[in-house]
């Protein structure tokens, strides 16, 4: 890890609120303002992203990115030490066509160096990611069929603040967290799973069907308290509440249902308590910003969801929370750290070595943007989050089961989601009148 991480990590710490001006997080004061200010939850999980990949333009003081604190650099090999670098750099096309790899094994040699880390090496603390991986990996998958360049950029590079207009706009007018990861450092399925129940339940692939986890869900939850909760889909290729069982055997596939219905229910002040909005995914055309889908094509999205909720009869009692699924193979220079397991639950798989890897759930994976948009919450740069012990940790996925038990009155699933920082403290007492009635118009710039 370069030097200037270290430094600014221990900045950042030090750096950190000390809630002198508000309730700290989880105490009776702020879960009681959060009941009197918040109504309904809008959750939108967008797809892989690295903060670095898609913040690591932004001005704003107190982030954590390339053009403010790096460069940041990776080498193209390795093995090989001495055959150069790429290093961060503003990106120049809006999306590509070279999927970085986001598996459990390609985050390992992303962050370790290794497809098989020494898993009591990492307990132990002796061994750190040094996040130095993502190009070796690029070019490894796709070295002979794209130049080597190109690879780099792919992975390394950043989006500006004009090229992503609505991105800045949510960065500059609400809360952005600093420092907010996915529970697995894996693909897709298992983080969504996740982020919806706490646990992916010992799945590391994306080689499971809806229908097929047990454990209990946000949707399961929000109907045994009696609350109302709808799963908007843009379109069919992503549908979080169906991979539960539960939704199939109580008949509440019904509550699975297309996005025109959100734009209605916005506009007639009839959204659920829990909105839970999947994009489209995950290529050409689609709007979860996972490649080859644009970029700019997921600003839309967000673009059309804010102005929807800005107008809304129930804008004055929304919390909206953006985030992503996980980092999708692209970097960040920022050590994913370790957290308590879920449960007992492993996963194994080959690498591209031969070799099987046991990953046991014992760590978050990459940093990604993660935004909260209400009326109720000022403009700011959030760091890291108190936990219910009272340990500084950084925010993850579970953090929103954790703030939702906090609003809604039950209890953490798991050990993950109870060393969870909660978010209810963001919550203010003031209503804001100042927020943007629109989002600026998406830049549509070179494929």
């Amino acid at each position: 890890m370069q030097l200037k991480s270290l430094v600014l990590m221990a900045a950042a710490v030090a750096a950190l609120p000390e809630f002198s001006g508000a309730p700290r997080p989880g105490s009776p004061e702020s879960i009681k303002n959060l009941k009197d200010k918040i109504k309904n939850v809008v959750i939108m999980v967008m797809e892989n992203r690295s903060f670095d990949n898609l913040m690591g333009g932004q001005t704003l003081a107190g982030l954590e990115n390339p053009i403010q604190t790096g460069p940041y650099c990776n080498p193209l090999n390795i093995s090989l030490p001495g055959n150069g670098n790429g290093c961060t750099e503003a990106l120049d096309f809006d999306s590509i066509i070279d999927d970085p790899d986001h598996s459990i094994s390609g985050n390992n040699l992303e962050f370790y160096g290794s497809f098989t880390p020494d898993n009591a090496a990492i307990k132990a603390g002796s061994l750190q990611p040094d996040m130095s991986g993502f190009l070796t990996e690029q070019i490894r998958l796709y070295g002979g069929k794209q130049d080597e360049k190109i690879l780099q950029t792919q992975v390394i590079n950043y989006y500006t603040e004009t090229q992503v207009p609505v991105i800045t706009a949510l960065t500059q007018n609400f809360v952005v967290f600093n420092h907010w990861h996915s529970d697995v450092p894996g693909p897709t399925n298992p983080n969504r799973v996740a982020l919806c129940s706490g646990t992916s339940a010992g799945k590391g692939k994306n080689n499971f069907k809806y229908n097929t986890m047990t454990q209990k869900s946000i949707f399961q939850q929000v109907t045994e308290l009696g609350l109302e909760w709808k799963d908007y889909l843009v379109d069919t290729s992503i549908q979080d509440a169906r991979w539960f069982t539960w939704t199939y055997d109580s008949n509440n596939t019904h509550r699975v249902v297309f996005m025109d219905a959100f734009y209605e229910d916005a506009r007639l002040g009839r959204l659920p308590h829990l909105a839970y909005i999947n994009p489209s995914c995950c290529g050409e055309g689609t709007n979860s910003m996972h490649p080859t889908g644009r970029v700019s094509d997921g600003e839309q999205l967000i673009k059309d969801v804010y102005e929807a909720l800005r107008a809304s009869p129930q804008w004055n009692e929304t919390l909206w929370l953006i985030t992503f699924d996980e980092t999708g193979g692209f970097h960040d220079h920022v050590p994913p750290p370790r957290a308590p397991r879920p449960d007992n639950a492993t996963h194994t798989e080959t690498t591209p070595t031969g070799r099987d890897y046991t990953f046991t759930f014992d760590r978050l994976g990459g940093r990604m943007p993660t935004w909260l948009i209400s009326p109720w919450a000022r403009a700011a740069v959030e760091q890291r989050g108190v936990n219910a012990c009272g340990k500084t940790v950084s925010y993850r996925a579970t953090s929103i089961l954790r703030t939702l038990g906090y609003l809604w009155g039950f209890a953490p699933y798991n050990p993950r989601v109870k060393d969870a920082p909660s978010f209810d403290h963001l919550i203010g007492t003031e209503l804001r009148t100042d927020a943007p009635e629109t989002f600026p118009t998406v830049s549509h710039f070179r494929s």
